[in-house]
């Protein structure tokens, strides 16, 4: 499912009428992900993303993306929460149920140099959530 993901990923490319815009970068790694988002009614009604990076953030953006979509924001902060837990060790509860798909990504755990590649897009959607709600 990781390589599928990365190889097809899904939302990737860009909006045409984004609202949120922000541009991650992993210094350690080279990765780079532009990160668009509309909001409608108070949820996630539209998500793309685009820029370079390894297997695990190409496809960790992609399965955040799929899972985000249509969801308010503080239902995608328990997720981003939950996503950091899963892929630090810290077993969280209902990983699968709250992250569908994208726990699959907990094998990260044994990889600590790629943490910061799979939480990428999950940073990224938390800040402009955040910036939204200020």
């Amino acid at each position: 499912m990781i390589l599928d993901h990365a190889a097809h990923p899904h939302h990737h490319g860009k909006l045409t009428n984004a609202k949120q815009q922000l541009e991650l970068r992993n210094p350690t790694c080279g990765d780079v992900l532009q990160l668009e988002v509309s909001l409608d009614d108070g949820k996630i009604s539209e998500i793309a993303f685009s820029g370079t990076g390894c297997t695990i953030s190409q496809a960790s953006a992609s399965m955040m993306t799929d899972e985000v979509l249509h969801k308010t924001p503080a239902q995608v902060e328990k997720m981003v929460t939950t996503f950091s837990e899963l892929v630090t060790g810290q077993d969280p509860a209902n990983a699968d149920e709250i992250l569908g798909d994208a726990a699959i990504l907990e094998g990260v755990t044994q990889f600590p140099a790629r943490i910061k590649c799979a939480t990428l897009a999950w940073k990224a959607i938390y800040q402009i959530l955040a910036e939204v709600q200020d």
